[in-house]
């Protein structure tokens, strides 16, 4: 393990933090000045730390790049974690939001931004607590003149995706975008395509430029200050060449201790489990979230990198990896997945929705001892079409996961249909909460949770993005306000 990002102990004040050697990064930045600050980033070799792993200084200079004139962009920090068996981001805030917020500075001045947003789900209040304190505390020093602002999001996985993210900030649903957020960012304005949420979403033809936003998740930020006040030779002593400096592991399930810590990029994968969660049974598979096929359990020497884990047949995604044991039935694990993103699908998409809808059906229905006579050939079918004409990663997810289990583990879904193994009920798969004393707590109201993202014992038949007018009648009258 080590300690760059994430400190052993909580940092409770930014007098403490500087005392550490905060505030080095940001001096060095306006030493530098915004271009070289942006190509130190971009030699650092930095990676995003949502899961894409998308080149930092790369999308930092395409957001000066496609610049205008006025509105200046946004930089925008995504906090929102959501994603299954991730809590590093939630971990890093609790720990010390002063580097994390040291690190939205240094990137809104290398772009001339406007103001800095940090977004984080509404239930994410211990967060939201040290967050508010700790950018009070910046604001009384005198570190910055950008504002900065706080949203707090839905609960919905969809208010992780970039694009969806923009959306809420802007005051609307969690519906994915086709506009790449550093091109068109906050405010959009154009012609086409209209959003689920009924916006009209600006296209690189749009006739009214809006300002771009620059979106960067919370423990990439968290990067930046070292790199900076360090050099991106001393990022790059760690980790690979193609994944340099370290990362934020979570790691639950498989009967182990649940955890965080943080590893050098290329260390292995066993290592990363046997440290956080100590011994345990056998590992049959491995989930990095639900964004990425299962790694099997005979591949766990596989390096923690995004190109080792890519090779390997899986992903790395946010790092965050849910284990099961060899007495764990994969199937369940995949019905449990299928329902969480089907249910969590926005609707924009068709085969996205019904297609998932109908995979977590037939996973339902065999590994219950339910299945109907081609339930086999039929969710294979399903795999094959639930990505099609998909405008966000979500449906690429379940065909990949759901496919990888068909692949590599055909014998778990044919025991079931030969009766050969014991009828079992979904495996939950829902967000964290948190993690106490080892023991990762899961949102249990997925368990309730419907198709239209009600909760209840109904579905309406509808999709979220048919459901728009309603949900923010519901919204307002929830908080007393009215609709004008």
């Amino acid at each position: 393990m080590t300690t760059r990002v994430l400190d052993p102990e909580p940092v409770r004040s930014l007098d403490a933090y500087v005392a550490a050697g905060g505030g080095k990064g940001l001096e060095a930045a306006r030493t530098l000045g915004p271009a070289a600050t942006i190509e130190e980033i971009t030699a650092s070799g930095l990676r995003g730390r949502g899961g894409a792993g998308f080149p930092t200084g790369r999308k930092w200079a395409a957001v000066v790049g496609n610049e205008p004139s006025d509105p200046r962009p946004s930089v925008v920090v995504n906090a929102s974690e959501g994603e299954p068996g991730s809590f590093k981001d939630r971990t890093l805030l609790r720990r010390n939001p002063y580097r994390i917020a040291e690190g939205a500075i240094i990137a809104a001045e290398a772009v001339n931004a406007q103001r800095i947003v940090f977004a984080l789900k509404a239930s994410f209040r211990p967060e939201l607590a040290r967050l508010d304190a700790a950018l009070g505390e910046i604001g009384r020093a005198g570190w910055t003149d950008i504002p900065f602002l706080v949203v707090e999001g839905p609960s919905e996985y969809l208010f992780g995706e970039e694009t969806a993210l923009l959306e809420v900030i802007d005051g609307r649903e969690p519906f994915p975008r086709v506009a790449p957020p550093y091109r068109r960012g906050i405010d959009d304005v154009g012609p086409d395509p209209v959003s689920g949420a009924g916006s009209v979403m600006a296209t690189p033809g749009g006739q009214t430029p809006a300002s771009p936003a620059l979106v960067n998740n919370a423990e990439t930020l968290a990067n930046v200050p070292g790199i900076l006040a360090q050099g991106a030779t001393w990022f790059r002593q760690v980790g690979t060449d193609a994944s340099p400096g370290t990362i934020v592991c979570t790691v639950t399930g498989g009967g182990r201790r649940a955890g965080v810590a943080e590893f050098a990029m290329g260390t292995p994968l066993a290592e990363v489990i046997e440290t956080i969660g100590g011994p345990g049974a056998p590992i049959r598979a491995v989930l990095s979230g639900v964004a990425n096929p299962f790694l099997p359990g005979d591949r766990l020497d596989t390096p923690v990198s995004y190109e080792a884990m890519e090779a390997a047949g899986a992903g790395l995604g946010a790092a965050g990896f849910l284990l099961f044991s060899e007495s764990d039935d994969l199937a369940a694990a995949a019905a449990g997945v299928a329902r969480f993103l089907a249910t969590e699908s926005c609707g924009q998409c068709t085969p996205c929705k019904q297609d998932g809808l109908a995979i977590a059906d037939i996973l339902t229905r065999v590994v219950c001892g339910e299945a109907l006579p081609n339930d086999a050939e039929e969710l294979r079918s399903r795999v094959t079409t639930v990505g099609d004409e998909a405008r966000c990663a979500l449906a690429g997810q379940q065909q990949r996961l759901i496919g990888s289990l068909l692949t590599l583990f055909p014998e778990t879904v044919r025991d079931h249909l030969e009766d050969a193994a014991v009828p079992d009920d979904p495996v939950l798969i829902a967000s964290l909460v948190d993690i106490d004393a080892g023991r990762a707590v899961i949102d249990e109201r997925q368990r309730g949770k419907l198709p239209d993202w009600t909760y209840g014992d109904v579905w309406s038949g509808q999709v979220p993005a048919e459901r728009i007018d309603q949900r923010l009648l519901e919204a307002e009258a929830e908080a007393g306000t009215t609709r004008h």
